[in-house]
């Protein structure tokens, strides 16, 4: 039975990860991790004719490559958690619409990919499932149209502005004796912190402070130290957002994460040479790197104990527009190698 601690829960089904799958456009296939995604799709486009459909495909795409690996059919995953940014979470209905697969769809903006991994882990805690799948999505053309200006405008960029991943990722949870599989250990729900920020082009500063309370709860939860950990692994901060991550837990709680601490949104691209701005965001940016280079590095045994703690702003094109402020969201999950 799963124990908790604080807001902290511990799995003791140590549900493993048996199989996983990141699928890329070309800018995030040109970026320094390009050499680790299991499929890098130069026509973003994906052969579909608008970009919904275009971000439906990378998630279908995403997920097959994860069963396959993991030797597993659709009839036996018992549910699929997804979810995206597109209003509905239309990316993720239609791409699995016809995978025969009973489905759950979530919204935790770009903190989806933690959201799906807790509860698939959940789930299969309860003892009633066996076998799930956590996937999210992005796609650059499709997050402009919504959030921001059509491609067409070409309006310009702030400096602290991010830029949305095009890509998808998905992993197989199971209950398995493989000894070389990465297990959820724990898992942290955050919970929402508004500290007033209405820019819309500054997600990183407005998803910081859920990303200090998140990880100041946990450690506290777990008596445990940054030092504990060999990589404590931020969703989309960015630039910004991960200095400000920094700096609050340093200024408030006298904790320093500098020597563990990384960004998936500053690892998919090169800040210096791809004119991204802060840094990658968007649900497919903490997915697209968790299941492909860090799970991969973790069978390897280059990680025995991570953090992955993914973020999001809570907002929509109609709340940026009626002036509201952005909450942030972040959620935690702990995944080990070995016993």
């Amino acid at each position: 039975m799963a124990k908790r601690t604080g807001k902290t829960v511990v799995l003791s089904s140590k549900p493993k990860i048996i199989g996983n799958a990141a699928v890329v456009g070309k800018k995030e296939g040109e970026g320094p991790l390009g050499n680790y995604f299991d499929e890098v799709h130069e026509d973003t486009t994906m052969g579909e004719d608008c970009w919904e459909k275009s971000e439906s495909e990378l998630l279908k795409r995403a997920v097959n490559l994860a069963l396959r690996k993991s030797a597993i059919t659709a009839d036996e995953v018992d549910t699929i958690y997804s979810g995206d940014l597109l209003n509905q979470c239309i990316g993720s209905a239609f791409g699995l619409r016809d995978s025969n697969m009973p489905f759950c769809g979530l919204y935790g903006a770009c903190s989806t990919m933690a959201l799906s991994l807790i509860q698939a882990s959940l789930a299969i805690e309860t003892g009633g499932f066996n076998c799930c799948v956590a996937a999210t999505s992005s796609h650059f053309c499709s997050a402009e149209k919504q959030f921001r200006y059509p491609l067409e405008y070409g309006g310009q960029r702030t400096p602290t502005a991010q830029w949305t991943v095009t890509g998808a990722g998905a992993a197989v949870l199971q209950k398995s004796d493989s000894p070389l599989s990465p297990y959820i250990a724990q898992v942290h729900i955050g919970t929402i912190q508004d500290f007033g920020i209405i820019d819309s082009t500054n997600m990183g500063a407005a998803m910081a402070p859920a990303a200090r309370k998140t990880i100041r709860d946990f450690l506290t939860d777990t008596a445990t130290r940054p030092e504990d950990y060999d990589l404590i692994l931020t969703g989309d901060l960015g630039s910004v957002g991960s200095e400000l991550l920094k700096e609050l837990l340093m200024r408030e709680d006298n904790i320093d994460i500098s020597s563990r601490h990384n960004d998936c949104g500053l690892m998919i691209f090169d800040l210096e040479k791809q004119d991204v701005h802060a840094g990658g965001s968007g649900c497919g940016c903490s997915a697209s790197v968790l299941c492909s280079h860090i799970l991969n590095s973790m069978r390897n045994g280059e990680y025995k104990n991570i953090l992955f703690v993914a973020t999001g702003a809570l907002m929509s094109p109609v709340s940026s527009r009626e002036g509201e402020s952005i909450p942030g969201i972040a959620h935690l999950v702990n995944i080990r190698t070995g016993e």
